[in-house]
């Protein structure tokens, strides 16, 4: 809030597997927004997270053409003019959003933008970490194991080359498509390390 002129702001996962919530909100009236959003399943946080492009609405009020009639109809009573949001992601796992509200219409400029963008993306590990501590996570016996550990171990740092992230980030991406696909930190790691799987490639298509 202190490094962006905005007058709310608001922090959301959407749809499977963590499902959505308002994780954080400065005010009411941005989880009052959200909640719009996921009881209509359409807006700019589902826009953003699925196209993983920013969002921005300079003046909500004015918007031609939109793809969200219902929540336009419904947002018509709030005092919201200016609505961007920034898609939650982290490697090849769409997270949520984050939505910047301003009463009054609202132009970021490229560099505010940016900054936005970086400070989206420093959540979105966050949020990850604490969505995948708050869900029971499918394991099997050997996950645990040395020959399993050595594995991930290798997988980690193959998704380290791939994203060019931290160690803990690429093996949070690990553990985060694990949970996402349902699958073991095991079985993922597995597909990295025999190149079935490259994550590189899916932020590509």
């Amino acid at each position: 809030m202190r490094a962006l002129p905005v007058d709310a702001a608001s922090l959301c996962t959407l749809g499977t597997p963590f499902g959505s919530e308002t994780m954080c909100a400065s005010t009411s009236l941005a989880a009052t927004f959200d909640e719009l959003q996921f009881d209509l399943g359409e807006g700019p946080s589902w826009d953003a997270m699925t196209t993983r492009r920013p969002v921005l609405i300079d003046d909500f009020q004015t918007v031609q053409h939109s793809n969200w009639p219902a929540l336009m109809k419904a947002a018509l009573a709030f005092e919201v003019r200016s609505v961007l949001a920034f898609p939650l992601t982290m490697g090849s796992i769409d997270i949520g959003a984050v939505s910047l509200f301003s009463h009054g219409p609202r132009v970021l400029t490229v560099g505010q933008i940016r900054d936005a963008e970086v400070l989206t993306q420093i959540a979105a590990g966050q949020v990850l970490r604490r969505s995948l501590a708050s869900h029971a996570q499918k394991t099997d016996l050997e996950d645990n194991e040395g020959y399993s550990r050595r594995v991930v171990h290798q997988a980690t740092g193959m998704v380290l080359a791939q994203l060019h992230l931290s160690a803990a980030d690429a093996l949070l991406i690990i553990h985060g498509h694990a949970f996402s696909r349902g699958r073991t930190v095991r079985e993922v790691a597995d597909d990295v390390v025999t190149r079935r799987l490259d994550f590189s490639s899916m932020l590509e298509t």
